[in-house]
């Protein structure tokens, strides 16, 4: 099931080229509160005996309206956390050393001290489906990034690598915009606030549960800048990848429900200038599209 927020902040379900509302079905059946949140909408899915059985027969849960005429908006805006994985696609590590002088190519890290790099992303920074991309005026040179990202269904604390994908509720795009110019060049410990800008962080175009995607690490996606492809990639190419980031992280620290984990970019990022229109395309999940324009 894609699971979605749309319009006034109704959680949805889309079947096709059609988006059934399933939260007044979840508050009815006593699953969640009226004036929810998707926060609320994805731990009862996860953890509510008898929550996803009310949805399942989406035609019977209200109107259904167009896709095409339905206002996406991102899926999840209040998140505990995002925790984001730095570095970790070997092409990726390489094209920054040109883009920020960056040493992790060189360092040859173990899979431990590279998931050192997770840094967090403010909830702040969050921007839904055809929403734009503010650059700030004290940046010269912003970059996309985009990445499969998991959402966590059910509490994780320190789980096992066989157990890791039963915690996960399900998957979608993340879109990482990062500055690197100023605060970028050569130092890492900057990128909560290159990262972290208001509408850095895009999330869509909804969440696909994870009885869709069986395997995560097996999807392909691609990136077009104004209609020109700019990256392809295979989630299969991490190097770290999340039977690694679920264990690394729930032994540091507790992952709620709603806790979003991004894999890393792989390479091909790009440089943005205002007018740039982008769309991510991932296998088994959907597209999303983001605009691009200048802090007034």
């Amino acid at each position: 099931m894609k699971i979605c927020q749309y319009d006034n902040n109704q959680a949805g379900a889309v079947v096709g080229d059609r988006v059934y509302p399933i939260g007044q079905a979840l508050v009815r059946a006593g699953h969640v509160r009226g004036g929810y949140t998707m926060l609320e909408i994805i731990d009862a899915l996860a953890n509510r005996p008898g929550a996803m059985d009310s949805i399942r027969e989406v035609e019977n849960t209200g109107k259904a309206v167009a896709l095409s005429s339905a206002k996406l908006l991102a899926p999840i805006t209040n998140p505990p956390a995002i925790w984001c994985a730095a570095s970790n696609y070997k092409a990726h590590q390489q094209e920054m050393v040109e883009r920020v002088k960056s040493t992790t190519a060189s360092q040859n890290l173990s899979k431990e001290d590279l998931m050192s790099e997770f840094f967090l992303k403010p909830a702040s920074s969050i921007v839904g489906p055809g929403g734009n991309v503010i650059l700030p005026k004290v940046s010269r040179h912003v970059d996309f990034e985009c990445e499969l990202c998991a959402v966590i269904g059910r509490t994780a604390h320190k789980v096992s690598a066989e157990k890791s994908l039963g915690h996960v509720f399900g998957y979608l795009i993340l879109w990482d915009l990062s500055q690197r110019d100023p605060w970028g060049i050569g130092r890492q410990n900057t990128r909560n606030i290159r990262k972290g800008f208001d509408t850095f962080t895009g999330l869509g175009p909804w969440i696909a549960t994870a009885d869709e995607i069986p395997d995560p690490h097996n999807l392909r996606f691609h990136v077009d800048q104004n209609g020109q492809t700019k990256m392809t990639a295979w989630t299969g190419d991490m190097i770290c990848n999340l039977f690694d980031h679920i264990p690394f992280l729930s032994g540091c620290v507790t992952l709620a429900p709603g806790t979003l984990i991004s894999t890393g970019t792989p390479a091909g990022v790009q440089r943005l200038a205002p007018g740039d229109r982008l769309k991510g395309v991932m296998q088994n999940i959907g597209e999303m599209e983001l605009g691009v324009v200048a802090e007034s």
